[in-house]
C-alpha cells in the first residue's frame, strides 16, 4: 500500500510543486504525493515546470490548489506532511484526518529571484535539495518503522541532507 504524502507551502506554485512531482516520480508507486498551499496563487510557476521537465520529471498534473481541498471530508488520509516554506510551517494548519507525521524541510523561495537566470539557478538549487531529501526519505524502511521513528527520521533528513 502506498504511503500518502502532502507537501505544503504558502502559494503552492514552486517548492511544494517540485516536492509533489519528485515524490511521485522517485516514489515509483511506493508513495502517492499531493501538494497544496495555505494561500494558493492559482498557477504553477513556469520555472518550476521548466526545471522538472529539464530533469525528465512528469509534471502534466501540476496545479496550484488550496490545502482546504485536503482537509475536507472524503479527502485522502496522509501519512506524512512536509512543509517546505517557513510561512506554511508557522501557520495554523487544518486538522488533518489521521493525524499524520510532520516534518519541516524549509527551502529558500526561488519564485521571485531576479534576474531570470538567477531564478532558474534558485529553482535548480531547490530541486536538488528536495531531491536529496526525498531520496534519503525513500531509502528508509518506512513500512517497518513506527510512526515516531519515521517522523524523527524525516526531521533529521532536513539537517543531514542540507540545502
Amino acid at each position: 500500500m502506498a504511503l500518502n504524502v502532502l507537501v505544503l507551502c504558502t502559494g503552492n506554485s514552486a517548492r511544494s510543486i517540485l516536492g509533489e512531482m519528485l515524490f511521485n516520480h522517485l516514489g515509483a508507486g511506493r508513495v502517492t504525493a499531493c501538494s497544496a498551499g495555505s494561500k494558493p496563487g492559482g498557477t504553477v510557476n513556469p520555472v518550476a515546470l521548466e526545471t522538472l521537465a529539464r530533469h525528465g520529471i512528469p509534471c502534466a498534473a501540476a496545479r496550484s490548489k488550496s490545502w482546504d481541498e485536503f482537509a475536507a471530508p472524503g479527502a485522502p488520509k496522509f501519512d506524512f506532511i512536509f512543509t517546505v516554506c517557513a510561512n506554511a510551517a508557522n501557520e495554523t494548519c487544518p486538522v488533518w484526518p489521521g493525524h499524520p507525521s510532520t516534518a519541516h524541510w524549509a527551502l529558500p523561495d526561488p519564485a521571485h529571484v531576479e534576474p531570470i537566470e538567477a531564478r532558474r539557478a534558485a529553482f535548480e538549487a531547490a530541486y536538488q535539495a528536495l531531491r536529496r531529501r526525498i531520496e534519503a526519505f525513500l531509502a528508509l524502511p518506512l513500512e517497518s518503522m513506527s510512526r515516531e521513528e519515521s517522523a524523527l527520521a524525516a526531521r533529521r533528513i532536513h539537517t543531514e541532507a542540507g540545502q
